[in-house]
Parts: structure tokens; sequence; C-alpha cells
């Protein structure tokens, strides 16, 4: 048999009253402005991923180069070879590569701090290898756009 403190039953009281009058579902739902800001930016950021994540399937390097800066750089290796690339170069990386119709991903993480960002995203099956990608975010106005990637191409390192 369970025993039960007074304070641990009076506690348990407290709790299920509140449940049952809707305070502590109420208390739950209230999300302070700066929480609804922050989930909207990893909204936006995750927006301004998409077309570098939609052309690892397609292989379009024009797509990719869109969700970049000018200046950006990428660096990494595939098979032990260092890649240091602009974006441009970069993107026509992206059109030699060709579609990856197969390929999967998953967003691991984004962190915010006001316009900076980071973010992780996880491939499987791009041309054949598994990358893990780590980009660097800057918004300017409205814009989210990356400034910069570094990747680990796995088994092929």
């Amino acid at each position: 048999m369970i025993r039960m403190t007074l304070n641990s039953f009076a506690f348990l009281t407290v709790l299920s009253a509140l449940v049952t009058s809707g305070q502590l579902a109420a208390a739950q739902d209230a999300a302070t402005p700066d929480e609804i800001a922050t989930f909207e930016e990893y909204e936006a950021i995750k927006e301004a991923l998409q077309p570098y994540i939609v052309s690892a399937r397609t292989g379009d390097g024009a797509l990719t180069r869109k969700a970049f800066y000018d200046h950006a750089h990428i660096v990494g290796s595939i098979g032990g070879t260092l890649y240091n690339m602009d974006a441009d170069t970069f993107a026509g990386a992206i059109d030699d590569g060709g579609p990856s119709e197969n390929v999967r991903h998953h967003i691991a993480w984004i962190n915010v701090s006001g316009p900076a960002a980071a973010a992780r995203v996880e491939f499987i099956d791009w041309g054949g290898n598994r990358f893990t990608d780590f980009f660097v975010l800057y918004k300017e106005g409205d814009l989210w756009k990356i400034s910069g990637k570094v990747y680990n191409s796995h088994a092929n390192n």
C-alpha cells in the first residue's frame, strides 16, 4: 500500500483542482511574445534552408545558390579531398552531381540569437553519401540567408 504524506496529499488536491478548473491548462497555453517570435524565426530559418534541401534532390545548382549570400563559403571533404568553394562554385558542383531522387534529410537543430543563427541538417543517400551540414545564417531585413557551410561526408572521408 502506498502511504501519502499530508503535504503530498495537499499538493495533489491543489493540482487536481487546477486541472479540473482549467487554470493549469490556460497557464500552459499562454506563450510569451518572445516565445512566439522565436518560434516564428525557427520557421523562417527552415524556409530559408528549403532551396538548399530541394536542390539535393533535384541537382539544381541555381536553386541552391539562392539560399546563400554572395560572400558565402562552403568547406568540407569527400573521400579525403578538401573542398573550399564560394557559393557560385558550389552551385556548379550541385549541377555536376545531378539529382539524388532518394535523398532524405532531417533538420537536427536550429539555434537562434537575434539576427544570427546556426543549423545542422543531416542527409542520407545524397549521391550515395551521408552528409552532416552545419550552416551559419544571418537575417538581413526580413530575409534569412546562409552565410557559410561546413560539412562532413562521414564514411567517404
